[in-house]
């Protein structure tokens, strides 16, 4: 595929993606000259006549779209037996790589994500387009923090006759319960997915998660997400209930609109009260370690399996109105009383152990060793230097780290917890921060393929990253023609070094001049950027004297084509010119014919001298 030219104008370059449907490549436009994606149907589908054609209808419909928030299409076609969309080039990375790579994201940040989702949306759902298929993979994240969403070519348009049959395309871990179970799609199903897709972002996971698609969509119909502050604890109650009331599994339950999402988490961003409705209605956290208040005004722990399977935390379940969940009491003499006695039982014995142990080792008192994660030299010993004098001999060393800021603890032996006794030996690593990079010479790149040019620079620990194209007339197009880093330079390892490849010479429109003035002509040849103009003249009776006759070609033409121009030297002179009339205007005459064709100022005079010959007779 690669170096093929689609449409007669798209050059196809190397291989950026592939997906279940299709595969992306960077390309060229070679009329305007820029970087674009374009996307080719993977044969299976192609193949299929019902395919081609939603192909088509749902190209077109994307390709309405215009929002700073979603990729834009520029155009789409078949050539032979590919067809092909044409797209906005991203740069950046997709959320769901940028989930993996750094966990999860803070409040603001999410919520940021999920209002520009939503505008993305609010344009698509006002043309009556269903997305189906909003996931991390589908939410490109730029080098500004913006977002762009992706993949509106699988789209559905709601009143497309050729979808008919409602088949599943979303993801299995982002498709909304209706979409799994074959019905009818709303806005609301875009929402749901946008549910998950903010859930994962806020907690690092996804809330439904199976062996295989078939269980995980399962778990979309039937089961509760469990709430996002117990996975993460650092989430808000308010952000928690947006997110919750994305997933309910009834659609008129969650946000009817993608406007009226967006308002709310733009009401959270700016601080402002945000009311979701008695459903949603936030009650207090239970604590960790759950107490339930008997009769008698004592307390005993709550063992999570009594909690009910509704649950969820902050935000009970549809229809919920309970504040706190009980455990009922056990009838005196029941399973309940026996279990607590039997407990007591194995407590004590594990205190009476443990006080022997105490007292028969070897005359001495122990310590459990202290959790000392994220302490500095100086806290970590000090923290240690309670125990006594004596008590522990302490080692330090340090080394790099890359995950570890500099001057922490990365590890400790013995581990946290562990039984120690006077004497012990312990073992404290702390960072020295990261690895500092080696130093390497930039390679030159001039005249590489772009995996030739990666090759290089992984050869060296470098990055690489595509600039923008540039016209070159030395190195041909689709080859690195220059590099932001000279070649011979130093990097340190790890560095990104842009390249731009070149569009080779360059196309220009030469247009078509005839019948205009020579000199205006060859500026606006010049200025245009084509370098080789050559210049005929002949007499013409029907144009006038210094205009264009004719051009070739014209159009849109490479910068280093020669462009012919056919200069008028106005009506050919009559025969008896160079024997009639006054001495002045045959001399003149004659002068202007010796000197010919050789310049365009003698061809002037020449005209000028025949001009006032023929005035004379």
């Amino acid at each position: 595929m690669a170096d093929r030219v689609l449409g007669g104008r798209y050059t196809v370059q190397d291989k950026i993606g592939i997906g279940g449907m299709a595969t992306v490549y960077r390309g060229l436009d070679e009329v305007l000259g820029r970087t674009v994606a374009i996307k080719t149907m993977l044969p299976q589908y192609a193949a299929d006549p019902s395919f081609a054609a939603r192909f088509k209808q749902e190209a077109q419909a994307a390709a309405a779209l215009q929002s700073p928030y979603i990729v834009g299409v520029y155009d789409w076609g078949k050539d032979g037996d590919t067809y092909y969309i044409v797209m906005e080039y991203l740069r950046g990375t997709d959320l769901k790589t940028g989930i993996k790579r750094h966990g999860a994201l803070d409040c603001r940040k999410v919520a940021q994500i999920g209002s520009q989702i939503c505008q993305a949306l609010s344009v698509a759902h006002g043309h009556d387009i269903i997305h189906r298929d909003i996931k991390p993979q589908n939410i490109m994240v730029q080098p500004d923090g913006n977002i762009k969403v992706m993949d509106f070519g699988i789209a559905r348009a709601k009143n497309s006759h050729l979808t008919a049959d409602n088949s599943v395309l979303g993801t299995a871990h982002y498709v909304s319960p209706e979409q799994t179970q074959g019905k009818e799609l709303g806005p609301q199903s875009d929402l749901y997915s946008l549910g998950i897709v903010m859930y994962e972002a806020a907690t690092g996971r996804v809330p439904f998660d199976g062996d295989d698609a078939i269980s995980v969509a399962l778990k979309q119909v039937n089961e509760q997400p469990v709430p996002p502050s117990q996975i993460n604890p650092n989430i808000d109650a308010t952000l928690e209930g947006i997110i919750l009331k994305c997933m309910r599994k009834n659609p008129a339950e969650r946000f009817q609109t993608a406007d009226e999402l967006r308002r709310v988490l733009n009401d959270y961003l700016a601080g402002r009260i945000v009311n979701l409705g008695e459903a949603t209605s936030l009650i207090t956290a239970a604590p960790t370690s759950q107490l339930n208040r008997t009769p008698g005004g004592r307390t005993q722990a709550m063992p999570r399996a009594a909690v009910a399977p509704t649950a969820t935390g902050r935000i009970p379940a549809s229809g919920s109105t309970q504040g706190s969940v009980q455990v009922p009491e056990e009838k005196k003499g029941g399973k309940g009383k026996i279990a607590a006695i039997v407990i007591g039982v194995i407590v004590a014995i594990a205190l009476i152990a443990g006080g022997a142990m105490a007292i028969m080792g070897n005359g001495s008192t122990t310590k459990a060793m202290p959790n000392l994660e994220g302490m500095t030299k100086d806290e970590a010993t000090a923290k240690l230097a309670e125990a006594g004098d004596g008590f522990y001999i302490v080692s330090t060393s340090e080394q790099y780290n890359d995950d570890i800021d500099e001057g922490k603890l990365i590890s400790q032996d013995p581990a946290r917890d562990t039984q120690c006794s006077k004497g012990t030996k312990v073992t404290l690593v702390f960072s020295k921060g990261k690895k500092p990079a080696a130093t390497v010479t930039v390679p030159n790149l001039k005249n590489m393929t772009p995996s030739e040019t990666e090759a290089a620079l992984a050869k060296l620990n470098l990055k690489g990253a595509v600039g923008e194209s540039v016209e070159s007339s030395e190195v041909e197009n689709g080859k690195v023609a220059s590099q932001d880093q000279a070649a011979g330079s130093d990097a340190k390892e790890g560095d990104t070094i842009t390249y731009h490849l070149s569009t080779g010479v360059g196309k220009a429109d030469a247009g078509n001049h005839a019948g205009e003035y020579y000199l205006t002509v060859q500026s606006e040849l010049t200025s245009a950027g084509f370098t080789n103009v050559k210049v005929d003249r002949e007499y013409s009776d029907s144009v006038e004297k210094d205009c264009v006759i004719s051009q070739s070609p014209t159009g849109s033409q490479s910068k280093d084509t020669q462009i012919t121009l056919v200069i008028s030297k106005g009506p050919k002179p009559s025969s008896n010119t160079s024997t009639g009339g006054n001495n002045s205007g045959t001399t003149g005459g004659n002068g202007s014919t010796s000197s010919g064709d050789s310049s365009s100022t003698g061809d002037s005079e020449a005209g000028g001298s025949d001009a006032s010959t023929q005035s004379n007779h």
